[in-house]
């Protein structure tokens, strides 16, 4: 994977193998001023939906920062770096609280990394509708 631009929806196999390696992320949020917020998380792809996914207890700062951009969802970006490779993904984020959302990231978060989350009553999905797809490997 050489520095580049991707399609988010028809990467190519080693930028999606990449993804789907067990790799901490981070997630970067626009605070009402316009500065970033950046907090590292967990993140899932999903090419196929053209999504990225965050799962995350409703109470967090990320959330608010997201919930305050409004229907259209706010501009963020989740990037994870190994050594010289990395790869980031842009898009609008919404706040999804449904059960069947939250249940859909929660499986793919525990096939990604390996490890079933902890059930939360107060979970729910920030779903980044990708637009840009970036990388270095």
């Amino acid at each position: 994977m050489a520095t580049h631009t991707q399609d988010p929806r028809d990467p190519d196999p080693a930028y999606l193998t990449f993804w789907r390696e067990r790799h901490l992320c981070t997630l970067t949020t626009p605070r009402a001023d316009g500065s970033p917020h950046v907090v590292p998380v967990g993140v899932t792809y999903d090419p196929e939906a053209g999504l990225a996914r965050v799962i995350t207890n409703k109470s967090s700062t990320k959330v608010a920062n997201v919930a305050a951009a409004g229907p259209e969802g706010a501009r963020v970006a989740v990037c994870q770096v190994d050594g010289r490779r990395w790869a980031t993904l842009e898009g609008r984020a919404v706040v999804r609280t449904d059960r069947e959302r939250v249940a859909e990231a929660e499986r793919r978060y525990a096939e990604r990394y390996e490890r079933t989350p902890a059930p939360n009553p107060d979970r729910v999905v920030i779903e980044i509708r990708l637009t840009r797809a970036m990388g270095h490997g």
